[in-house]
């Protein structure tokens, strides 16, 4: 059983594996693994238990993980439901899961203690954050939602699971302009190129692969290389070895960068000619997703 597979979407050590993986890998020992809910408004995931260690992603309040391991210095391997992705983060952001009825739709939103943006806040939730509405209470002509925890979040910046997806998901992720480059990040306090993609496309009810990488080989069909920048149309994708942005139309590219460390607008033919001087060399793959 010589079968390599891809640590950051398999959960398999050499010391541990899931049960799903008994039979394909060879692990000292097989766990089922138990679900539980982020409680935490962003929950970073790391290759290594080590805070010192580079984030590689991160998951979101409300989302659910499949804990293999709770090590006794606090750390948890688990994967995360959303997208399927194997990390190490910190046990104390997890709870016993509960039911999502709805959604977070805004790019950035709060939940206070009570239904009033008076009081104190007692956390951020970012766009793809998951809740649980138990109920509504108005409070001078604005309505809030309670959550399952009894906290409240402004009725305005959330949608029922149910409810259809964003039908321009481009304009999802123009949104995010000007919102901070952050390697790893995956909401809208900040974010990497790849995640821009992933959580806006989330919002228009397509779920892709986290990284740029798997979004390259996986994503839409390709265009030939040679295929002018003109031609290209609003919503098609670009990659680098490494990067990834979003043509909006008119020679204009969004993605989240380290040159502005933003998520900057910018002239399309630009952009591919500084990047290719600069950063990450030459195109890679041009996608069409529809």
């Amino acid at each position: 059983m010589t079968t390599q597979f891809d640590r950051r979407r398999h959960p398999v050590r050499k010391d541990l594996a899931a049960r799903a993986y008994e039979g394909r890998v060879e692990a000292d020992r097989f766990v089922d693994g138990k679900k539980k809910t982020i409680v935490r408004s962003v929950l970073d995931f790391r290759k290594d238990p080590r805070m010192d260690q580079s984030v590689d992603t991160q998951g979101l309040f409300g989302e659910v993980v499949t804990v293999f391991e709770e090590a006794s210095d606090g750390w948890a391997w688990v994967q995360l439901e959303t997208d399927g992705y194997v990390g190490w983060v910190s046990a104390d952001a997890l709870a016993d899961p509960v039911e999502p009825t709805h959604r977070v739709t805004a790019l950035n939103s709060f939940r206070y203690s009570g239904p009033d943006l008076k009081l104190p806040r007692v956390g951020a939730l970012s766009i793809g954050s998951r809740i649980s509405v138990i109920g509504e209470k108005t409070t001078r002509d604005l309505l809030y939602c309670q959550l399952s925890d009894h906290s409240y979040v402004v009725a305005r910046h959330v949608a029922p699971l149910s409810e259809e997806g964003h039908q321009d998901w481009v304009a999802v992720a123009e949104q995010f302009l000007n919102v901070p480059y952050l390697w790893g990040g995956r909401s809208g306090a900040g974010l990497d190129c790849s995640a821009l993609v992933h959580l806006a496309l989330a919002e228009g009810g397509v779920q892709i692969p986290r990284d740029s990488d798997m979004q390259e080989a996986e994503v839409g069909h390709r265009l030939p290389l040679d295929t002018p920048l003109e031609s290209l149309k609003r919503g098609d994708l670009i990659f680098w070895k490494g990067h990834v942005g979003i043509v909006q139309g008119h020679n204009q590219l969004l993605h989240a960068n380290g040159h502005t460390m933003t998520v900057a607008s910018e002239a399309l033919d630009e952009a591919v000619r500084r990047i290719g001087e600069n950063e990450f060399g030459a195109v890679t793959a041009v996608k069409r997703l529809y």
